[in-house]
């Protein structure tokens, strides 16, 4: 588990408090990992100055990855990655009519050049396990976790498997 006073490798915004229910599995991830991280609330339409000035000073404070969630017009992630050339992973967030399919349009729709990885609607989670995956790169550690992660996770299909195959039709 990360020290306190860790740099934190991986930002998390989100754009409104509304949305931390599902990005706090991105902190949970990163937590299980002992990954240092940082969650925030940021809009790209309502503090347009901030959000920008704290993507764009993300690399100068040792962050590597930049996680943002966002729903409906789902601007944050492509706004973090016009002001940085960290990688940032979209999550695009279930609301309003469209539930998330706007969200999603928005976050995986960039330009050429500012790219935004998207993960699903709602996959917090997986954005994390992402951002580890990009940081195991340059960590030995987190590799060997996420070895040993995937390898308990295919144990448990097993077990799951042999449960069933052993029950009466």
């Amino acid at each position: 588990m990360p020290a306190e006073n860790d740099t934190p490798l991986v930002g998390i915004v989100m754009g409104s408090d509304s949305d931390l229910d599902v990005m706090k599995g991105a902190a949970q991830v990163l937590t299980e990992f002992g990954v240092a991280h940082e969650l925030r609330i940021m809009s790209a339409h309502r503090t347009p100055d901030e959000s920008h000035a704290w993507a764009a000073g993300a690399a100068a404070r040792g962050t590597k990855v930049i996680i943002a969630g966002a729903g409906m017009a789902a601007h944050l992630a492509g706004a973090m990655a016009a002001a940085t050339t960290l990688p940032v992973i979209g999550v695009p967030l279930a609301s309003g009519p469209l539930q998330g399919a706007d969200a999603l349009f928005s976050t995986v729709q960039m330009p050429s050049g500012v790219p935004v990885a998207t993960v699903a609607i709602g996959g917090a989670k997986n954005a994390a396990y992402l951002a580890v995956q990009i940081l195991a790169l340059s960590d030995a550690r987190l590799a060997d976790a996420l070895t040993q992660h995937k390898h308990e996770m295919a144990e448990s299909v097993k077990v799951k498997d042999a449960k069933l195959q052993s029950e009466p039709a």
